[in-house]
């Protein structure tokens, strides 16, 4: 590559929030740098567990990123911390609400209250002409300083056909023992106390909960068990994550409660309840009928492709970047 190319090939900068997230950007067609080693990541590393590192991509510090002579086309952050460790830098930022506001507080061992965390948020990016783009839209209208909204996406292609081959359910989540009141845990352990689950994620408190060994065994996790299990609290967390996604892209049928942004259609796809004895009945049922629970994992993957393709999260997340270098030309002090 000339030094003229090199020169216009378009780089992001990166926090690493997580690798599931972090990987789609892969799609965007730009070069990352992706900030690695942060505070508060239970790795110092990327963990190619979740995700193998993204093809056109580089790792660095902080401190490598903050005196980079990179001109970044955009730094793309994930909460104030981040902002802050790049406040020198002259470059675009966008902000990624992966949490609703009420939900972020939920885990925060301080006091702060919901407004304050909101207006200090929009004060700072008002000053620096930075953006805010929102996970999902509860997370928008939970921070209500934003309406644009890019979803998660999946290419179904990238997952192996449903087996459902095991009779147990699966769940995905990290981090349980701080997040019980957003997922719903006490729902979830009354519904499947007699029901086999295996549990994967990165949960020190829980032994019986491992990670994948990589993506790959991830696939093949999704693959073989029989059902797919996601309870969250409506007025806290989303009633779909990343997780169920990639369950409904290899063609899992989902178990969960109601919740409005569910896109799990009760007896199509899925079986949704608020009570833990009807879970238990559904899942049940599925452990005992496995050509009904492919029958649903089918329209469940038919559902992620049509609402949720990564093509979807490029054109939105190509969108939300210039959003934000525009948003460069208006900020109120000088770099």
């Amino acid at each position: 590559m000339s030094e003229k190319q090199q020169s216009n090939e378009k780089v992001l900068l990166v926090f690493n929030c997580h690798e599931p997230w972090v990987y789609q950007l892969d799609s965007l067609g730009y070069k990352l740098d992706i900030i690695i080693g942060l505070k508060g990541r239970y790795q110092k590393t990327w963990d190619q567990k979740m995700r193998p590192v993204p093809t056109n991509s580089n790792l660095l510090t902080l401190e490598e990123a903050q005196n980079s002579k990179t001109n970044y086309y955009c730094i793309i952050t994930h909460n104030l911390t981040d902002l802050l460790d790049v406040k020198h830098r002259h470059e675009p930022r966008l902000i990624v609400l992966h949490s609703t506001l009420e939900g972020r507080i939920s885990e925060e061992t301080g006091t702060v209250e919901s407004t304050e965390m909101r207006n200090t948020l929009q004060e700072y990016l008002t000053l620096l002409g930075g953006h805010a783009v929102a996970g999902t839209d509860l997370k928008a209208k939970s921070w209500q300083i934003t309406d644009d909204v890019v979803n998660c996406g999946v290419d179904v292609n990238d997952y192996l056909p449903y087996s459902g081959q095991d009779a147990s359910g699966l769940r995905i989540c990290n981090f349980i023992e701080n997040r019980k009141k957003i997922l719903l845990w006490d729902l979830h352990e009354k519904a499947f106390s007699d029901i086999p689950v295996k549990l994967l994620g990165h949960n020190p408190a829980i032994p019986d909960s491992t990670a994948a060994e990589n993506w790959d065994d991830l696939k093949r996790t999704l693959q073989s068990h029989r059902f797919f299990i996601h309870t969250a609290a409506p007025n806290l967390e989303d009633g779909f994550n990343m997780a169920v996604m990639e369950a409904m892209a290899t063609g899992m049928p989902i178990l969960g409660n109601h919740h409005r942004s569910s896109p799990i259609e009760h007896g199509v796809n899925g079986f949704l309840s608020d009570d833990p004895d009807e879970l238990n009945k559904y899942a049940k049922i599925l452990l005992n009928d496995r050509e009904l629970a492919a029958k649903m994992g089918q329209q469940a993957r038919v559902t992620v492709a049509e609402r949720f393709p990564i093509s979807k999260f490029k054109q939105g997340l190509l969108k939300s970047i210039e959003t934000a270098r525009q948003k460069t030309k208006s900020r109120m002090v000088n770099l």
